[in-house]
């Protein structure tokens, strides 16, 4: 059976190990990437759908027929300019994602999120990641599983001063973080990445 995985947000930290990962596997025959460029990777397992616009992303209906929806998609309030584009990133791009695997059917959709999410919370990371969350789960029906790391240990192409403070902090005193803050230690890419094709095949086992 050609079973087949569509990947957003293939360019970022987590999306590249993903999809490095799915090539290097078996558990999907085929790798469908949502991009905005084309990625400098050639596998014949791989198709590359490209995409300007998210508002758009409807149209691409009929190509991205799938078992699994990965959605990696996610930016930082400095990146992104302002709260408001923020949360055109990590709450209305994984709507839009959502309403087209509920749409298609899509059997799974694995989507990361953040340790701490909140609706509730008085933090506006957290809280956009929690009505992101809230939201997705109203939308889809189908089998939905939700990855919440703490800090992302990997190296990205482009520079994070506090982020590379925060990972040497980590690599150092992250074995002190026992009992219920062990929740908070840094989390390898390459983990996360193998965590969400586990759960696509074998849903959470809590």
């Amino acid at each position: 059976m050609d079973i087949t995985a569509v990947v957003f947000g293939a360019t970022g930290l987590v999306g590249k190990e993903l999809v490095s990962q799915l090539l290097r596997g078996d558990e999907y025959k085929k790798i469908i990437v949502v991009v905005r460029k084309y990625l400098t990777i050639s596998n014949h397992r791989l198709e590359q759908v490209q995409l300007s616009e998210f508002s758009q992303l409807m149209q691409l209906a009929d190509k991205l027929n799938a078992d699994t929806y990965f959605c990696c998609i996610g930016t930082t309030i400095k990146r992104a300019g302002s709260k408001e584009n923020f949360r055109m990133v990590d709450y209305a791009i994984p709507q839009k994602i959502a309403r087209l695997a509920e749409k298609l059917s899509v059997p799974n959709l694995v989507i990361i999120s953040s340790i701490g999410a909140n609706i509730n919370s008085s933090n506006f990371y957290l809280r956009t990641k929690g009505e992101m969350e809230k939201s997705v789960r109203e939308i889809y029906t189908g089998n939905l599983n939700i990855v919440r790391p703490s800090l992302l240990m990997g190296r990205r192409e482009e520079f994070r001063f506090r982020e590379t403070i925060a990972i040497a902090f980590m690599k150092l005193f992250g074995w002190l973080f026992v009992g219920t803050l062990k929740q908070y230690r840094g989390t390898s890419v390459r983990d996360v990445a193998r965590e969400m094709i586990t759960l696509s095949k074998y849903g959470d086992k809590d």
